[in-house]
């Protein structure tokens, strides 16, 4: 009986022991090249090091280390030129690249592969990519703060409610408040920097799972490509996606916080808060309601949110009940990944062009301030330096907001003596405390909203971005 017919020229490069060729429905639905070919520069570089290893170790000539070097070169510019036709059938960017480099070159091209799996070399090149995006989004990140100093330089002065509660608190500096979301956004950029830290360990020469019996050296590949260690076991490397996980993680928090940027700014471009005027340009209106200025971009920015969270956690469950050591499923790691970065990449761009085109209104924002008994606080404090205890203190304050209730009236409405008449502490320099920019400034403690404080602030934060000098 004759053999099974196998398939011919166009067979997979690892069909050596199938007698069928590969069911089209099952190459759709396992390719992954219509999205893991943004990996092409990282799969190419990883390529060229292993390259240079085999031929270092003898495993490959250097004639022919020479030829798959140039090869790839030139497959790296058909492709950065739009020439290179990728192939579905050949599933993926890694397969893509080994294929057209053994027609291009021959038989060395075939040797590429000499000590290495697909699920070292995968590892290697999301690794590689993760590395790059993730210093360009710090990059991106320190834009933002950038945009938050200039705003806090130009209104260091401002005075603004700060909320708890979303009620009206205590009297803040607009720059103060501004100068918090930079403190998200540094947490931001160590936590990337700490994920960039783990994931930059180099895992190729783990090979399938088991690394290899050829005479590699993993150390010469992990100096060519920049990493500082090699993965420290087999297995563990070709079944593990904490980095990309770590890295959706901190993707995730960074929209999180523009997610809690773009919420205020939408509440405050609305007639009820009136505390800012979004540049036109960043704005769309209404297909019915001509008066209308909607605050699209924060809107946008908000909803994105609930799209990259669900990346981290669908990517979560996608590793959550796998066995050692890799799996297929493994597959799926990419694409959240991918479209979380690019959903946090253009939220930050935008945020930072947003931040150069918006205006405060900050008459209306002090005015905001005055009202409430937004100084109660400072009243109470004011009785404690008398050598009151704080909760006697507290009490005699809002007694006195309640006396101001009943009455229609504000604390820096009342008389000297019916503030008296509540605490015979209470004396003349009592007025200073009630006052706005007296509650303000009186904030000295570290990390308070005291002018001093936010203008030292100010200008740590301008010389550790290279705002100065």
């Amino acid at each position: 009986m004759a053999d099974s017919p196998r398939r011919t020229p166009a067979a997979k490069l690892w069909g050596g022991r199938f007698a069928e060729a590969t069911a089209a429905s099952v190459e759709a639905f396992t390719a992954s090249i219509h999205y893991d070919a943004r990996l092409y520069r990282h799969d190419i570089a990883g390529s060229k090091a292993h390259a240079r290893m085999l031929a270092r170790q003898g495993l490959i000539s250097d004639e022919e280390c020479d030829a798959i070097l140039k090869g790839l070169d030139g497959i790296r510019a058909d492709i950065e030129a739009g020439t290179f036709v990728f192939r579905p059938d050949l599933e993926d960017i890694h397969m893509n690249i080994e294929k057209a480099l053994t027609e291009r070159i021959g038989a060395a091209g075939e040797k590429l592969h000499t000590a290495r799996s697909r699920n070292d070399q995968v590892s290697l090149d999301l690794r590689l990519y993760l590395r790059e995006e993730g210093e360009g989004l710090r990059l991106l990140l320190a834009e933002v703060q950038k945009g938050f100093a200039t705003l806090a330089r130009r209104h260091l002065d401002a005075v603004m409610p700060g909320y708890t509660h979303l009620q009206r608190a205590q009297p803040v500096l607009l720059a103060h408040h501004l100068l918090a979301y930079v403190e998200m956004f540094e947490r931001d950029r160590d936590r990337l920097g700490d994920c960039i830290r783990r994931l930059n360990v180099m895992p190729l020469g783990a090979a399938a799972m088991a690394g290899t019996g050829l005479p590699i050296d993993r150390e010469f590949v992990a100096a060519e490509l920049g990493f500082p260690a090699v993965t420290a076991n087999s297995m563990d490397t070709v079944g593990d996606r904490d980095f990309a996980m770590e890295f959706l993680f901190c993707c995730t928090v960074i929209q999180l916080h523009l997610s809690r940027l773009a919420e205020e700014l939408v509440l405050w471009a609305g007639r009820e808060f009136d505390f800012v005027e979004l540049g036109d340009r960043y704005c769309t209106g209404s297909s019915i309601m001509p008066q209308k200025k909607n605050p699209d971009i924060p809107e946008l920015i908000r909803g994105k949110t609930g799209r990259v969270t669900g990346s981290l956690m669908g990517l979560m469950m996608t590793v959550k009940g796998l066995p050692l050591t890799y799996n297929r499923d493994l597959q799926e790691d990419k694409e959240p990944v991918f479209d979380a970065l690019d959903t946090v990449r253009a939220s930050l761009s935008i945020t930072a062009e947003l931040l150069g085109n918006l205006s405060f209104k900050t008459d209306r924002m002090r005015e905001a301030a005055s009202g409430g008994f937004m100084t109660a606080t400072d009243l109470a404090d004011y009785l404690v330096q008398k050598g009151m205890s704080f909760r006697q203190a507290h009490g005699v304050a809002g007694r006195i907001v309640a006396h101001c209730q009943e009455r229609g009236k504000e604390l820096t409405d009342l008389k000297l003596e019916e503030l008296q008449s509540f605490s015979s502490l209470i004396d003349g320099d009592v007025m200073e405390v009630l006052e706005v920019e007296g509650s303000v400034n009186s904030r000295l403690s570290i990390g308070g909203t005291a002018r001093a404080r936010v203008e030292d602030a100010l200008r740590r934060l301008e010389k550790n971005l290279g705002m100065t000098g």
